[in-house]
This record gives structure tokens, C-alpha cells and sequence, in this order.
């Protein structure tokens, strides 16, 4: 098997106040999976997500990404770009006037040319099916548009990996269809939190939960934690 994109080892995380949510944590995540993460609400599968991408830091262990230890500030910088988090309110990624400039934001970001951005709006919109959008306020947008052009946003960085965080919320059945298809044609590795079962049946090659601060292969039984 292919060396992981993502590792990490032994995750320790308490929120302020003392709370420890986190208790172990050792997971891989190859190149091509898809995989689901579950869990009861609480059980720190958010957290998880802004683990891996450096916007929480644990208490104890490592985390490697991209063949690289991941310790201060600035390692995360890059896996920000690769490792591309989709946040669970999509409110909290848009923030410019139109679609096709929030596309433009990260890309622009990273020093790409004029022509380069145009390029990469374009071919994402199209990736996604949503050129009718490009040119919409984003703030007039549905929630479920929201969310799609989201997800655009972080597409529109080519990363690697993709990190879901409830991506069918305020999506109607015809638009879960539709990122259904969109997320099996991709050949992106994802991690993707969600609720929605029939979603993740229909996603993920891989399904793992997370139950008292650990982590379990969910086709096995809770006594035996993950270990990679």
C-alpha cells in the first residue's frame, strides 16, 4: 500500500475548561480513500478535522502530512492548501461579494497570475457544475448553493485532500445527488463527518468512529482500538 497522506499518532485534546475529548487517537489516511468519520454528537469529530489542518493543536502527539512532522504554526501552512477543510457553515468560508471572487481569494493568495486564476475559477465551476453561479452575490445564495460554492472554494486550491465537515446539510435530495456524484468522480483522498448514513453508503470506502476519545474501525468491535 501507498505511503499515508495524512498520519496521525496518538492524539491527546482537551477543550478549555478541561474537558478531554480526544484520548489516543492514531489514524492513516491513504491516497484514494474516501473515508467516514462518525460519531455521537460531542465526540470531537470537528475537532478532529481542524486537528489535522492545524487550527487546534493537541495536547499530546503527532500529526505527519504530506511526509512531513507537523509541530509549529507555519508547518500547517501548506497543509492548509492540501489538506482543504470544508467547513460545517459554509458562512464562515464566503466572505467575498461574488462567486467567482471567492473562488478567486485562495488562489490569488498563493501568488498564481491573473490568467492562472481565470483558469483555475473556470475549470472548477465547471468541475462542479455551477457556472450559472459565478457571477451571483454570495450572500443571496441558498444554503445549499452556499455550501456547493464552499466547497468550490477549497476545490479551486487543487489540494489533495479534501476534509468534509456535514456536507449535505441544506442540501436538498436532487443536490445530495449531485455532490454525491461529484465526490465519487473525484480522485481525492476525504475525510467526511456526517449523519447522513445513506450519504456515507454511498461515498466513503472506508468508515471509522469516534466513541469515548478513541477511535474504532467500525466494522469492528469497540475493543479493539485502531491501530495502524
Amino acid at each position: 500500500m501507498s505511503l499515508p497522506l495524512i498520519t496521525l499518532r496518538d492524539l491527546h485534546f482537551s477543550y478549555a475548561g478541561g474537558l478531554e475529548v480526544l484520548k489516543g487517537v492514531s489514524f492513516d489516511l491513504h491516497p484514494g480513500e474516501r473515508v467516514a468519520l462518525t460519531g455521537s454528537n460531542g465526540a470531537g469529530k470537528s475537532t478532529l478535522l481542524r486537528l489535522i489542518n492545524g487550527l487546534e493543536k493537541p495536547d499530546q502527539g503527532q500529526i505527519e502530512a504530506f511526509g512531513s512532522l507537523r509541530q509549529q504554526e507555519k508547518d500547517f501552512r501548506e497543509v492548509r492548501v492540501r489538506a482543504g477543510l470544508v467547513f460545517q457553515d459554509p458562512d464562515d468560508q464566503l466572505f467575498c461579494p461574488t462567486v467567482a471572487e471567492d473562488l478567486a481569494f485562495g488562489p490569488l493568495n498563493l501568488g498564481k497570475s491573473h490568467q492562472e486564476v481565470m483558469d483555475i475559477v473556470g475549470r472548477t465551476l465547471s468541475l462542479l457544475h455551477l457556472e450559472d453561479l459565478a457571477h451571483r452575490i454570495t450572500h443571496k445564495l441558498s444554503g445549499g448553493q452556499k455550501r456547493l460554492v464552499a466547497l468550490a472554494t477549497v476545490m479551486a486550491l487543487e489540494p489533495d485532500v479534501l476534509l468534509l465537515d456535514e456536507p449535505t446539510n441544506d442540501l436538498d435530495r436532487e443536490t445530495k445527488q449531485r455532490l454525491i456524484a461529484i465526490l465519487t468522480e473525484l480522485p481525492l483522498a476525504m475525510v467526511i463527518v456526517s449523519h447522513n448514513h445513506h450519504f456515507l453508503n454511498r461515498v466513503a470506502t472506508r468508515q471509522v468512529e469516534l466513541s469515548e476519545g478513541r477511535l474504532f474501525e467500525a466494522a469492528e468491535e469497540k475493543a479493539t482500538v485502531l491501530e495502524i
